[in-house]
């Protein structure tokens, strides 16, 4: 069962996108044409519909992270406190508050001990920095943002946040009415009144759910004795999960603004009443609706270009008692990252975000998340999470690698790796990659290396997801079997490992989630026998596929759903179960029709997303990148993963299957086990991957569909 955060106040590495400043004067271009249609010309043009897929190209900071021609602030800051005596964290904070624009805080190699929380807070265009995640070692101890700052309600360690409140409670402005834009492809909408809202911030919007099927749930993730839906064989509600979106308004997306009253200027402030706003990207999700009170609400003073990176923080002697404590917290922010900082032994999450866009987590290494229960997360989208790119990154030892779980759309998942999904129970792992909730729409998971892809079906529902070029085994080498269930490192160390042995499965795509593409991908070992089912009312086996089935948990039993098989989109997908003439697995992958939603197979509410039958078997390299990027290994195949592989150095894949750097970096750590037990491992992310350059422009896009007014 998912946590809730509570928000209750208390009183180099070139990116794929384009570098701040040229971003705005490509929109300033662009906004000379009036509003924009879809965007084509994607990486994916050819092999998806565009009802099916959105520009992934959005998601992280145009141009990459900006910091590394930046200056250093003051004098570096040399370590000090003690674990018996740990010193205040006042000194680095009144730095980072001193810092000035396009300027970095330098923490000393050594180690710190501190008695409370380092916090941005409100700032732009500044950086922590240390020496590397091998050199800066910050220990804290007491009660996260007791001593300190408390993060929003996210009692994070280090912590990026407004300098306002705001959350689904208070909300800092608004909400105000959205009264008109509302056709998917749009770029400008109308708001009723734009107190405090300045060009270059963001905006929370949301709407009210319905209750009817109308082909695809994009906003259900209803209480048990709330509003029901109807489905297909029967009237729900199917989720006995609280939304940690607005109650009863379950889709939800983070938009920029970079335009009103005729400017296009960052940090002019709006003004007016029914005040046309243009927001980047346009409209993704084809719901918004005048007649479900869809609304705006949004922060006055986000951070904004500001970020953590090269340190490793240790949340060992960081108390739990306060339920919602991450290691990294990202809330009400934009424009900011998270890059090279090793992160160990957190009470929740390791990195998490919540109203929050357009960020970058990136070559970090994360190990064991206490009490190691379905709530204990590596990298976490709490909700109000969109465009955000998490990438390159290894979790070890963690029992939910990378978890979406409410109103978190549009958010780019690549080339991470994850090994021991630790889990305290017999012979059980959890999954790599989650979708749990409403408003996890138009992700996309591109290149991952791990155990399985879940589709939650007891928490509410995600639509139009892809999955691209993963390898997903479906199972871990190990699993625990027995030992102390306590969770903190001492019971890590002393469990007794074992075969993994429940039903395992690589991809699963539970039932009332719907158009969901699964392409290009390797998938299932051994462990996976079977190759797809559709029809386990509350179980699932052995499959390399579980599509619309049923689920039983948390006081609710989800039926099966007819229209998920129905509308899921399998190409090109290799698998342990599909044999070439030798018969052995993985020596023939799949590109027949049967699960191409074609038209004629859908019904009339499904039409929006019918998919043709591409007319070629070749595929992208990549369905967010135009080319290969210029971060990624010269001595490394790009593509890693899929039918068009060959060579590829993953055992009993056939060659389909490659490493991808996360795992490299991983197993190049001094004593890495390839089980994934032990650790943490010595770690440097630069060591690892090289340090960041300064960001260079891409090129121009291509396909732009303008309309002159």
């Amino acid at each position: 069962m998912k946590k809730m955060i509570s928000n209750n106040p208390i009183p180099a590495r070139e990116s794929n996108g384009l570098n701040p400043v040229k971003f705005i004067a490509l929109l300033t271009l662009l906004l000379c044409f009036g509003p924009l249609a879809r965007v084509y010309g994607q990486a994916w043009s050819g092999v998806l519909a565009p009802s099916r897929a959105t520009d992934w190209t959005k998601a992280g900071i145009p141009g990459g992270i900006p910091s590394a021609s930046w200056t250093q602030c003051g004098s570096t800051i040399a370590a000090y406190g003690s674990p018996g005596a740990p010193g205040s964290p006042a000194a680095i904070q009144t730095a980072i508050n001193s810092c000035g624009a396009n300027q970095y805080v330098q923490l000393g190699a050594g180690s710190f001990y501190l008695s409370g929380s380092i916090y941005i807070k409100g700032l732009s265009n500044m950086e922590v920095r240390g020496m590397g995640a091998n050199s800066t070692f910050i220990y804290f101890y007491g009660t996260s943002g007791v001593n300190g700052d408390n993060c929003n309600g996210m009692y994070a360690t280090l912590c990026i946040e407004s300098a306002d409140n705001n959350y689904q409670g208070g909300m800092s402005n608004g909400p105000v009415n959205w009264t008109a834009g509302y056709s998917a492809g749009t770029t400008v909408i109308t708001l009723a009144s734009v107190p405090n809202l300045k060009i270059g911030n963001f905006i929370l919007v949301d709407q009210n759910i319905t209750s009817s099927d109308t082909g695809a749930y994009f906003d259900q993730d209803v209480t048990v004795g709330g509003n029901p839906f109807v489905a297909p064989g029967g009237a729900g509600p199917y989720s006995a999960q609280g939304g940690s979106v607005r109650a009863g308004r379950d889709t939800a997306h983070d938009y920029l603004v970079v335009g009103c009253n005729g400017s296009t200027t960052v940090g002019t402030s709006c003004t007016g009443t029914n005040v046309a706003v243009t927001i980047d990207p346009p409209l993704v999700e084809p719901n918004w609706n005048g007649s479900l009170n869809p609304q705006a609400w949004w922060v006055a003073y986000p951070s904004r270009y500001v970020g953590f990176q090269n340190m490793a923080i240790d949340d060992t002697n960081s108390g739990c008692s306060v339920g919602n404590s991450y290691g990294v917290g990202i809330n009400n922010s934009v424009f900011w990252w998270v890059r090279g900082v090793k992160v160990f032994n957190t009470c929740r999450a390791h990195i998490g975000f919540t109203y929050s866009a357009r960020g970058i987590i990136r070559d970090n290494y994360i190990h064991l998340a206490r009490n190691s229960t379905s709530t204990s997360y590596g990298i976490e989208c709490a909700n109000y999470g969109s465009e955000v790119l998490i990438e390159n990154n290894i979790s070890q030892a963690i029992a939910s690698p990378i978890m979406l779980q409410e109103g978190c759309p549009s958010v780019v998942s690549g080339y991470n790796f994850a090994i021991n999904d630790y889990f305290s129970a017999p012979g059980y792992s959890l999954s790599m990659l989650g979708s749990h909730a409403s408003s996890d729409n138009f992700d996309l998971f591109e290149g991952n290396v791990g155990r399985a892809y879940d589709g939650d079906g007891t928490h509410g529902t995600h639509n139009t997801n892809t999955l691209f070029r993963n390898y997903l085994a479906g199972t871990e080498a190990v699993c625990w079997a027995s030992g102390p269930t306590n969770g903190d490192y001492a019971s890590y160390l002393a469990t007794t490992w074992g075969p993994c042995t429940q039903a395992n499965f690589a991809a699963s795509d539970f039932a009332y989630s719907r158009n969901f593409n699964f392409i290009g991908n390797v998938l299932g070992s051994s462990a996976t026998a079977n190759y797809i089912t559709t029809t386990a009312p509350t179980t699932f086996g052995n499959y390399v596929f579980n599509i619309g089935i049923g689920n039983t948990g948390q006081g609710a039993t989800v039926p099966v759903d007819p229209a998920v098989p129905q509308t899921v989109y399998l190409w090109g997908n290799c698998d342990y179960t599909n044999a070439g003439a030798g018969g052995a697995p993985f020596t023939a992958c799949n590109f027949a029709s049967t699960y191409v939603p074609v038209s004629g197979n859908l019904s009339a509410s499904q039409q929006a997303w019918a998919q043709t039958v591409p007319g070629s078997h070749a595929l992208p390299a990549s369905f967010y990148y135009s080319s290969k990027p210029s971060w990624w290994p010269s001595s490394k195949p790009w593509p890693i993963i899929g039918p068009d592989v060959t060579g590829g150095n993953i055992s009993a894949t056939n060659g389909l299957a490659n490493t991808n750097p996360a795992q490299d970096c991983y197993l190049s750590l001094p004593g890495a086990t390839a089980n994934g037990t032990g650790g943490p491992f010595p770690f440097d992310a630069n060591a690892c991957y090289g340090a960041v350059t300064s960001s260079t422009q891409p090129n121009a896009p291509t396909g732009l569909v303008a309309t002159v007014n």
